[in-house]
């Protein structure tokens, strides 16, 4: 009888406490691999756009390396939690549920990414509550520290999203009409920099700035690159050198590694990606070529984000000429990005976005 009642007892705790948990564990997985996945295409891009393989190695499509890498990670990532379903999920759990096929995967990786990469607002802001449940299950993951820090910049940007399409948190209702179509918050020439501004202000310096800057801004100062912008890898990164994307980027700034190869830094024993010193020198020059390209910062940001080509399209509509101007033609995530930074420096270092616009280095 002890041991019957013993019995009932693990089944009524599986039905009462992992049953329900169970989906919110797989679709975790899926929602942390298809987003960290979309960052491929993003990173991809640039790399494609503004690097080339050294003359004496073969040749080799930079947006085919990170598309491989993250299919590589996608499916290792896919096998090993199929792989835990399989050995850990109780019997009672595999009578009700099913670990999702691979076409299901691909296809929710894919609606994600388009999200990040398309031109709604409100289709990445509706986002956030998946991405938060991806963001626990990868904190809750041991080993996972650099791949949280990545994730965590990115839910910052759903949340905004959200906040900017002014929809409200689920089970809430708006206090007013959303507004989709305003570009820039009155007041404000950078479109969300006022947004930003004010969702920052309070935040905590990370803890590690203070040994961190001094090197990351002499760096940019170096290359002739206004030492605020040393500010980006807070962005990038939340500073922390080892963050680490399943695309291939990794570092204070994020860089893929035909990029970082390009740039002069070693990407294998040492990754020099992860080297203060050396990774923002590296960033620093990329960033003042693209100044040299488009003669803006803003500018110069957007396509460190979304790559050359991409920003040269917009600014080829209608003849455009500042990020105010093509800002609604770039993806959702660019649009945020740069005022983001912008707002960041704001308050890092009280140097506002005029003084840091179209000046060249």
């Amino acid at each position: 009888m002890v041991r019957g009642a013993e019995k009932r007892r693990q089944i009524d705790f599986h039905a009462a406490v992992i049953r329900p948990v169970r989906p919110l564990l797989v679709l975790t997985l899926a929602l942390t691999t298809s987003i960290m996945v979309a960052a491929a295409d993003e990173k991809g891009a640039m790399t494609e756009s503004t690097s080339s393989p050294p003359a004496s190695t073969p040749a080799v499509p930079a947006a085919s390396s990170a598309t491989a890498a993250a299919k590589t990670t996608q499916d290792q990532l896919y096998d090993l939690g199929q792989s835990l379903f399989d050995q850990y999920a109780p019997a009672e759990i595999k009578e009700q549920y099913d670990f999702p096929t691979k076409e299901q995967w691909n296809e929710f990786a894919a609606k994600l990414q388009i999200a990040l990469k398309g031109d709604s607002i409100e289709g990445l802001a509706a986002y956030e509550p998946q991405a938060r449940a991806a963001l626990t299950g990868l904190r809750a993951l041991p080993g996972y520290e650099a791949e949280t820090a990545w994730l965590e910049e990115r839910l910052d940007m759903i949340e905004t999203a959200r906040l900017a399409s002014r929809s409200p948190p689920p089970g809430e209702h708006p206090s007013q009409p959303p507004v989709t179509g305003q570009l820039a918050p009155p007041g404000s020439a950078m479109p969300y920099y006022d947004l930003w501004r004010e969702r920052l202000r309070g935040r905590a310096v990370p803890a590690n700035a203070a040994g961190l800057m001094p090197a990351l801004r002499a760096g940019f100062a170096a290359e002739g690159v206004p030492p605020e912008f040393a500010w980006m890898a807070e962005v990038e990164s939340s500073l922390n050198a080892n963050a680490r994307s399943p695309s291939g980027a990794k570092g204070l700034f994020q860089l893929m590694p035909e990029t970082a190869k390009t740039l002069g830094l070693s990407t294998w024993l040492p990754d020099e990606r992860t080297d203060p010193a050396k990774s923002a020198r590296a960033a620093a020059q990329l960033l003042r070529n693209l100044h040299g390209r488009f003669g803006s910062w803003p500018l110069a940001l957007a396509a460190y984000n979304a790559g050359e080509g991409r920003v040269s399209r917009a600014l080829a509509v209608n003849k455009a000429k500042s990020f105010a101007d093509v800002c609604p033609l770039l993806p959702v995530e660019t649009r945020l990005y740069v005022p983001k930074i912008y707002a960041t420096i704001a308050l890092r270092t009280g140097v506002p976005p005029e003084k840091l616009a179209e000046e060249s280095p």
